[in-house]
């Protein structure tokens, strides 16, 4: 399983989804899940039942996809604000997309389908979540002014590295 953190605007679901043919694995949105069995977009789940209630439909998604066949899955945001979702990532390769919050703004500028993005303290909840992102990635690759192609062969190459160096056998 190749999971993908970061915060908004860095393209996980874009890269995850040229990371995946090349894998032969399937691609899966966390926030597709969570919209599907919600049976409404996270922007309604926001605003009718509040983040919290979200977060709760975010972290069972997740746990759901990780418990399931092999894939590379782009989770939301904040879904590793969770302890129980850091947790289970242990189990997986976790790639960290860095994104600076200058590059988050201009990716998702008038973007009315992202709720935080309003938020006052915006720079000090990107700075919390690099600390999560950080303390459960396996690898981390930068983003900013970067294409979503470029972003995805350098993680393709970071992954085969770390397999490589867990696994000489496998050369």
């Amino acid at each position: 399983m190749i999971v993908l953190v970061g915060f908004m605007g860095a393209g996980k679901t874009t890269v995850g989804r040229l990371l995946a043919a090349p894998l032969g694995l399937p691609f899966t949105d966390t926030d597709h899940v969570v919209e599907a069995r919600a049976g409404r977009p996270i922007p309604e789940v926001f605003r009718t039942d509040g983040e919290d209630a979200f977060r709760d439909l975010e972290e069972r998604a997740v746990a759901d996809v990780l418990a399931g066949p092999a894939a590379v899955v782009s989770l939301g945001g904040g879904a590793c604000g969770r302890a129980a979702t850091r947790e289970r990532l242990r189990a997986h390769t976790v790639v960290h997309l860095r994104v600076s919050l200058e590059q988050t703004r201009a990716r998702t500028a008038g973007d009315a389908n992202r709720p935080l993005l309003q938020r006052p303290d915006l720079a000090e909840l990107h700075a919390a979540r690099q600390r999560l992102y950080d303390e459960v990635a396996t690898v981390a690759v930068p983003t900013d002014g970067r294409a979503a192609e470029e972003v995805a062969r350098d993680v393709l190459g970071r992954i085969e590295t770390q397999r490589t160096a867990r696994d000489p056998e496998d050369r």
